[in-house]
Order: C-alpha cells, then sequence, then structure tokens
C-alpha cells in the first residue's frame, strides 16, 4: 500500500533535515534529495514494523501555510 505524506524539508547546519507531518518520522541528509530519499527508507521501515491495521494515514492531509509577524 501506498502512503502520500507532507514532508517539510529545513536546513540545520550542514544538513537538510526533512520530516513527515502525517508521521512524525524524521531523517537527513547532506541534499535535499539525500534527506528525502533517507526519509521514504525510515518511512518504510516505520510501517513495516507497523501492524497492518495500523497503516493508515489520516483522511486529509495538513494544511500547511505561512503568516507574517512584525
Amino acid at each position: 500500500m501506498a502512503h502520500r505524506s507532507t514532508v517539510v524539508i529545513t536546513k540545520e547546519g550542514k544538513w537538510y533535515v526533512a520530516r513527515s507531518l502525517e508521521v512524525g518520522v524524521t531523517s537527513q541528509g547532506r541534499t535535499v534529495e539525500e534527506s528525502t530519499k533517507n526519509l521514504q527508507e525510515a518511512m518504510e521501515l516505520y510501517f513495516e514494523d507497523m501492524p497492518k491495521s495500523k497503516r493508515n494515514l489520516p483522511d486529509t492531509l495538513p494544511m500547511v501555510t505561512s503568516i507574517e509577524v512584525k
């Protein structure tokens, strides 16, 4: 079963950190592509260890927006 997740990537020092908003799994890499690939692998392992009955992500994805604070 395929799972779609919203991913936020931030730069922290020399590393790009990728986080799944729905699952809470986080990974890192030296490039955006590497952090995304590492997150995908981490999520595959996460779901592999989870009972099949609990593998579903929420029906709705989180909304992501931005705000400006003065």
